[in-house]
């Protein structure tokens, strides 16, 4: 679900529990607006759910993985790569990718390690969770495809997962969406206790630290996940349909372990892979965003997430913040498929 709580986070929770930015600026709420030069294309309107599914999905051995991916657009188009997070799959961007492929993008979907067709290439290969062997995933997805730099969105994991990549490799990363805004954290800043009313938003990380959590989860992962997918986004009607064409994806074998595994890595009782340990040294002294972005949030996000007054100073290239209104939840994308497009679409033009 959503990220490691930094420390800008827990000061945000300390003060104001789950709120948003008092100022709200209408469906595009802009911390900076675009330069005067910019012409936006304007996407038509679309409806959410209007589309239910993507092509042929195609498989490419990456790293240690062989990514199941969905893929959109002209192959020589500019790419751009969306992640998703948990406990959601690549139908968060079921109706983004049309959207983006009608403007000449090249749009590549992966379903992160434990979701949908991705699997690992060895059954001796550690099922690991952390933050950092994620964004390694993706880096190795870019080089599989030869793609040298993209547009990289994202929510949740996958938010945190495009800032890493942004972060610790800026010359692969051409500009940036981010739900929820700067998600890189570490597990020093995971042991530090947060005000009660918060850290009851975070129950299911301390019931994934039993071994009664991680059975429960392996049984019930599917009503699991519709229980998050209504806390998390409580005004997305979404129907049992919608539901289940994502829920398909947690049937992989993988999947329980590397969701129990980051979140016990987050809270220090899980040990990471050594050959990660100066990248995350690198992430725990949360370093800098210079590439063009746009961070996003949802009106209605019933999710812990930090202001965004929180994590401005972590952009020191060009930067806006939209805030979209509507009852817009935690998954973003899903529901707001044409304004998460739109901002890939002026990212590239910043």
């Amino acid at each position: 679900m959503s990220e490691d709580i930094n420390h800008h986070r827990r000061r945000f929770f300390g003060t104001a529990a789950m709120t948003i930015a008092a100022a709200q600026l209408g469906m595009f709420g802009i911390a900076q607006a675009q330069s005067a030069e910019t012409k936006p294309t304007a996407l038509p309107a679309v409806k959410p759910g209007t589309n239910t599914s993507f092509g042929p999905l195609k498989q490419i051995d990456a790293g240690v993985l062989n990514i199941g991916y969905a893929e959109a657009g002209p192959a020589d188009g500019p790419p751009v790569i969306l992640l998703h997070g948990w406990p959601y799959d690549i139908h968060t961007f079921v109706d983004v990718a049309p959207l983006l492929a009608q403007q000449g993008y090249r749009v590549i979907i992966p379903y992160l390690r434990g979701y949908g067709t991705t699997r690992f290439l060895s059954k001796d290969t550690v099922r690991n969770g952390q933050q950092a062997v994620v964004a390694v995933d993706i880096l190795a997805l870019m080089d599989a495809l030869k793609i040298q730099k993209a547009i990289l969105g994202g929510f949740d994991w996958g938010a945190r997962t495009v800032n890493i990549l942004a972060a610790l490799w800026p010359e692969r990363c051409k500009a940036m969406v981010s739900v929820s805004g700067y998600l890189i954290g570490n597990q020093e800043a995971g042991k530090t206790p947060l005000p009660p009313k918060a850290e009851l938003q975070w129950w299911y990380q301390y019931y994934f630290a039993t071994e009664r959590g991680q059975a429960g989860y392996a049984k019930y992962r599917s009503d699991f996940a519709r229980l998050i997918w209504q806390i998390a986004s409580p005004k997305w009607n979404f129907d049992d349909a919608t539901f289940e064409r994502s829920a398909a994806s947690f049937d992989n074998s993988d999947h329980v372990a590397i969701v129990i595994h980051n979140y016990r890595w987050r809270l220090g009782l899980a040990e990471g892979e050594a050959q990660y340990d100066d990248l995350e040294k690198r992430l725990a002294k949360a370093p800098m965003i210079s590439a063009p972005t746009i961070t996003m949030e949802g009106d209605a996000n019933g999710a812990p997430h930090p202001e965004p007054a929180a994590y401005r100073n972590k952009f020191t290239g060009k930067y806006e913040h939209r805030t979209i209104d509507g009852g817009i939840g935690h998954n973003l994308p899903q529901e707001a498929p044409q304004a998460f497009a739109q901002a890939v679409i002026d990212v590239d033009r910043f």
